[in-house]
């Protein structure tokens, strides 16, 4: 059968070189991802192995039998040092360089999720599925969609263990009475985890991975997730504080838009975000304050809720706030509240185009009175094509006095390209009335935008923090900036 490598980076752990192939077998549907250690020999892999066999079970029930971080820690310390000791006595001759490689990989893979941990540290990758201990581990790759990897897991115990020692770190139980699990790794990573037998072919973990590098819209604009125009009015809508929600399916790309926008806000305004888990990362140059929910403890207490922190927020004097995501009723009520008292609010929201997400937040468990729907400018709608894999923003819709929809933007599929179906009517009116922007002054507006969106682009400026300050000059030295665009 003939196979074709269709992508091949490297990526490199805890000085390990690792090399990642990606293959498409013909007529196989899904590719296949390979992760292989560079310069190390069969031979050197079977004696690792053995190293790993002599020590691992002592280690890891010292490991379980501690709390404090700073004995984990300890512990750990001593792990490098049996691992050293007996790599010096395997391998005699080895430089301190390569002494020190592969001992680091004998406790990555020896601590924590074993060989999970190289995917954890492959930037490229958004999701890691181990689904049993029969199949072999998946992962969603921001390139090429679901693939296959050459991992499995072999034990149900062992990733069993491997759920159970997330859950102790994060002080959640797991266990056939406490089936499912949802937590967090240190770095952030959010994980879901669930026992046979609620999941009938075995046990599960599911690593939804915390972008190392946020997403810009240079990278948007890039993948043509948005074109300019669409960017640019959106920018727009930013600058003269027009609340909007982004929506969507799961996977569409909500936060990571959320995220794209926040990077618009000026320097000069307190931003206040609020979420489950910290996904969003935003520029340097901006006043943030970024707030997380609390579980409660063992015993109930200590619970912090994403209302509760709704509530606080409006005490802490904020000209924006942005929330991961919308789920209750009273959530809903405060951010129109929020609204209502002079406030630019940004939210999230799970539906798959306009006219759902308009019967999503009338009807229960949201079930805000259309009226009251009016206060909100935009939505913005994003869509991922499970075929294809490829994330678009789908349709822009301002809502109107009623509080009914008016789509403004719509992508034709077809083509691959965002057409404009209508002329605004109620942001033309906000921009003018609240902005005093006539048309033809919004009109200029954008296509300046548009002029410094290509120039940022063209210098493939991607990182966060840059783009903040970019905005920074736009918003304070305008002049200066478009003198820059203007020069190349």
């Amino acid at each position: 059968m003939n196979a074709k490598i269709i992508d091949k980076y490297q990526i490199d752990i805890e000085n390990i070189p690792v090399q990642v192939t990606i293959i498409k077998m013909e007529r196989d549907p899904v590719a296949f991802y390979s992760i292989s250690l560079l310069h190390i020999s069969e031979a050197t892999k079977i004696i690792i192995d053995k190293i790993k066999e002599e020590i691992i079970n002592e280690v890891s029930f010292n490991l379980l039998s501690k709390t404090e971080a700073e004995d984990e820690e300890k512990i750990k310390k001593q792990f490098k040092e049996k691992v050293i000791g007996l790599m010096k006595e395997y391998f005699g001759n080895l430089d301190d360089e390569s002494l020190n490689g592969l001992s680091n990989y004998v406790i990555l893979t020896s601590l924590g999720l074993g060989d999970i941990e190289f995917l954890l540290k492959d930037s490229n990758l958004e999701e890691i599925v181990v689904n049993n201990s029969q199949e072999n581990v998946w992962v969603y790759h921001r390139s090429h969609g679901w693939l296959k990897t050459d991992l499995i897991i072999d034990n149900e115990n062992k990733i069993r263990h491997f759920a159970t020692t997330i859950g102790r770190e994060s002080g959640k139980g797991f266990s056939i009475l406490e089936p499912l699990l949802d937590a967090h790794l240190k770095s952030g990573d959010r994980v879901n985890a669930t026992l046979k037998p609620i999941t009938t072919k075995g046990n599960t973990i599911t690593i939804r991975k915390f972008a190392e590098k946020p997403w810009t819209i240079t990278d948007f604009i890039r993948m043509k997730t948005i074109d300019y125009a669409t960017a640019a009015f959106l920018w727009q809508a930013i600058q003269y504080e027009l609340s909007m929600f982004i929506v969507g399916g799961t996977g569409s790309g909500k936060t990571s838009m959320l995220n794209v926008l926040a990077n618009f806000l000026p320097p000069n305004q307190r931003v206040i975000s609020i979420e489950d888990t910290r996904e969003l990362q935003l520029p340097n140059t901006l006043h943030w304050i970024p707030m997380e929910t609390r579980l409660p403890n063992p015993e109930g207490k200590g619970e912090v809720t994403m209302l509760d922190l709704m509530v606080n927020s409006l005490r802490m004097r904020p000209d924006r706030i942005i929330v991961g995501e919308i789920r209750r009723k009273r959530e809903a009520e405060v951010l129109f509240e929020a609204i209502h008292t002079g406030h630019s609010v940004y939210a999230t929201l799970h539906a798959s185009d306009v006219n759902e997400t308009i019967a999503r937040l009338t009807n229960s468990p949201i079930d805000i009175p259309r009226a009251l729907l009016s206060s909100l400018n935009l939505l913005v709608v994003q869509n991922r094509n499970r075929r294809t894999g490829l994330r678009r923003t789908f349709q822009i819709a301002e809502m109107l006095q009623d509080g009914n929809p008016r789509i403004l933007r719509q992508l034709d599929v077809y083509k691959d390209v965002v057409e404009k179906i209508n002329d605004s009517v109620s942001t033309t009116n906000v921009l003018r009335v609240h902005a005093g922007l006539s048309n033809e002054a919004a009109e200029n507006d954008l296509e300046e935008k548009i002029a410094v969106l290509k120039w940022i682009a063209s210098k493939g400026i991607t990182d966060v923090h840059e783009i903040g300050l970019l905005m920074s000059d736009y918003y304070t030295d305008r002049e200066y900036l478009m003198k820059k665009v203007e020069d190349g």
